[in-house]
């Protein structure tokens, strides 16, 4: 779908780049010839500090925790004048329990993973999104679980509700231009074995990263939202 020249390099902005699939993209992004700017929640050494190494002035590392609201208009001021062909918010996080029934969660738990995965990245997305052009790509990852048509299994509640919201939001947001001038894509990559996904997803960050990068840089220059999966397929809502 995408090449790999240096040329067809851009910059993408991604929230949630310091390990796991928001490195991965990272990675991805700068074999691709982009040059890529990636936020991490505390100033501390990660995998993102060990990729700029090797990238020289490719990388650029920036602070954020997405749940705390000033740090995004702080991130906006200064890369005040930048122009990001992609903006990606990857940050998520589930239950310490995931097979805890929603009406057994705690109101704290609760709440955390919803502000995390649907509150907090649609904060950033209305603080930034005026970096991106109208060619531009708007995007966030999203899930199949938080497919409401596909759910026939149940499980993971919590996690599953928080996506749903998310996948609304983000629809809010789209659908206040009668037509979107930007491309804007709610990912859901699949099971991927990271911190998040566990050991026991069927797919490797190798596998799916790959394919992750390449659809969103074939939706380039698509305007209005789109939910899909990692193979360029449309995902129910």
């Amino acid at each position: 779908m995408s090449s790999n020249s240096p040329d067809a390099g851009g910059t993408i902005l991604i929230i949630g780049a310091s390990r796991g699939i928001g490195h991965a993209m990272a990675a991805q992004f700068l074999g691709r010839g982009w040059h890529v700017i990636g936020t991490v929640r505390a100033d501390v050494r990660s995998d993102l500090h060990a990729l700029a190494d090797d990238h020289n002035g490719r990388v650029d590392i920036e602070t954020l925790d997405i749940n705390e609201p000033e740090q995004n208009s702080e991130l906006r001021n200064r890369l005040a004048g930048r122009a990001l062909d992609i903006l990606f918010v990857n940050a998520g996080t589930t239950t310490h329990d995931e097979h805890v029934h929603i009406g057994r969660v705690s109101t704290e738990e609760f709440t955390r993973v919803m502000v995390t995965n649907a509150l907090s990245p649609m904060r950033a997305i209305e603080v930034l999104q005026d970096l991106v052009p109208a060619d531009g790509l708007i995007g966030v990852m999203s899930s199949g679980q938080g497919s409401i048509s596909n759910n026939e299994k149940g499980m993971r509640e919590v996690y599953r509700g928080s996506k749903a919201a998310l996948n609304m939001l983000m629809r809010s947001f789209a659908a206040r231009e009668a037509v979107p001038a930007r491309a804007m894509v709610l990912m859901a990559p699949g099971w991927i074995r990271t911190a998040l996904g566990g050991p026991d997803a069927p797919l490797t960050i190798e596998e799916a990263v790959p394919k992750v990068v390449d659809v969103l840089l074939s939706q380039r220059g698509k305007s209005g939202l789109r939910f899909l999966d990692r193979e360029g397929s449309t995902v129910p809502w």
